[in-house]
């Protein structure tokens, strides 16, 4: 890149760059996992696209309209090149990659038979599991261990030795594992210093997840950690203090993929409009492990509180009680193995219009939920890699445009709408390289006085 065309005084950052190989650390290796893998190395022979991800495919519109250059996003920024990348990951069934991709029956066979041998290469090491937090499934990879401490170390054992046997530079963790059971715990005494979760830890403490384990131990080691999943994780005051103190970049939480990222897109519409709404009505139909998880109530509370969330804050009730104070809002999620990895949503909206007349939306969704999923990771893995090479640490709430739940400073509300979410990562990207923000305002372009 040239010079910038707007220096953004002090915020501009020092960005190392992209050298050596980044490691991608996958707690669960199934569809998801096994989906985004696979389409690295399809990408990296030429033999698919990126569709869907943003570091890939996306320009970013630098300066003027009346003089705007649009570079692609990864040229934009120091992003690391696909190449560089390695794959490992944990999971409780023993399948390598190639064989969970064949299970999960997301790629076709014949488009995964030219990257067979380097699935075949990627094994999951036994996962740290336990089936009070996940009670549908089970698998014999499982770690043995006397407490949750030493769960933490075994994973950190694992990091090390992948870190050493493929040469890495770096690395980053994307939790991909299944939903956790609902937890209202986040207020525990032990979630809010690092001191008392790794008291709670060796203690054994019956509340600590899985999910917690990993984030613990990547932020520990200093690598970046993405939560991609509604489980309590990493967001925990204990865990977000920690990562600012050893410079470790997180987000989270719960991708947005399907239903939710419709809900993102159509919500801040309505409301942009003045139009009133009565009710939202959303099922969804699946039939991926991740159904079969859900189909146990206490996972489904989980999925169901993220899901949930995002109206209210789009739609700010409290400041348009009249328009969205006493609107009635629900989430279904079914579980039909037929359907398998192509899940369907509906959404039935109620709406308000002119004179409080009546009117509806109706949106039926025919999605692949592995297959908008895979691009989130990539991204996410690629922008926390770009957020420590830029000295950013703790929440990366630029990030939220990926998540049904986004985290963010305790005083803050998250903010939900698809659009102020894309505007922020994209402004936050013209900060760290030292451009001028845009407001889209155009003001400028007509006030002769400017």
């Amino acid at each position: 890149m040239g010079e910038a065309t707007y220096e953004y005084r002090g915020l501009r950052k020092e960005i190392k760059p992209a050298k050596g190989k980044l490691g991608v650390l996958l707690p669960g290796m199934g569809a998801v996992s096994s989906t985004f893998i696979a389409g690295v190395y399809l990408i990296n022979k030429g033999l698919a696209e990126p569709y869907g991800s943003v570091t890939q495919l996306s320009r970013i519109r630098l300066g003027k309209r009346t003089n705007a250059s649009y570079p692609l996003v990864k040229d934009f920024v120091p992003l690391a090149d696909l190449k560089d990348i390695a794959f490992g990951g944990w999971d409780i069934y023993d399948e390598n990659c190639y064989q969970a991709a064949l299970t999960c029956e997301v790629i076709d066979k014949k488009d995964l038979a030219s990257v067979q041998r380097e699935l075949e290469a990627i094994k999951p090491w036994p996962a740290v599991f336990e089936n009070e937090f996940v009670r549908n499934i089970s698998g014999p990879n499982r770690k043995k261990y006397k407490n949750k401490m030493e769960a933490a170390e075994l994973i950190m054992k694992d990091i090390e030795t992948f870190k050493r046997e493929q040469g890495l530079d770096r690395m980053a963790m994307c939790w991909c594992g299944s939903t956790e059971i609902y937890q209202d715990v986040r207020n525990h005494e032990a979630f809010q210093t690092i001191e008392g979760l790794e008291k709670a830890m060796k203690d054994n403490l019956a509340i600590i997840p899985p999910s917690m384990l990993y984030a613990y131990a990547a932020i520990r080691m200093g690598v970046a950690y993405a939560n991609g999943s509604p489980n309590l994780s990493g967001e925990v005051p204990a865990l977000a203090d920690l990562a600012v103190k050893n410079r470790v970049p997180i987000a989270g939480k719960d991708f947005k993929t399907g239903q939710t990222l419709m809900k993102t897109i159509v919500a801040p519409g309505l409301k942009a409009r003045m139009l009133g709404l009565k009710g939202w009505f959303s099922c969804n139909i699946l039939g991926n492990r991740d159904g079969q998880v859900l189909d146990d109530p206490d996972s489904f509370r989980s999925k169901e509180v993220t899901k949930s969330s995002v109206l209210e804050s789009i739609l700010q009730n409290d400041l348009y009680p009249g328009l969205y104070g006493d609107y009635y809002h629900k989430v279904r999620i079914e579980y039909y193995p037929p359907r398998g990895d192509a899940k369907e949503g509906w959404d039935n909206i109620d709406i308000v219009g002119w004179l409080g007349q009546p009117m509806q939306l109706k949106i039926n969704f025919l999605c692949r939920d592995s297959i908008l999923a895979a691009p989130v990771v990539l991204d996410l893995i690629l922008f926390l890699d770009l957020a420590q090479r830029a000295g950013m640490h703790g929440i990366q709430e630029w990030l939220s445009f990926y998540f049904k739940e986004p985290i963010c400073r305790p005083d803050l509300k998250p903010e939900n709408d698809l659009f102020v979410q894309d505007q922020k990562l994209r402004n936050t990207l013209r900060i760290i390289m030292g451009e001028e923000v845009i407001d889209h305002s155009g003001l400028d372009y007509y006030d002769k006085g400017a």
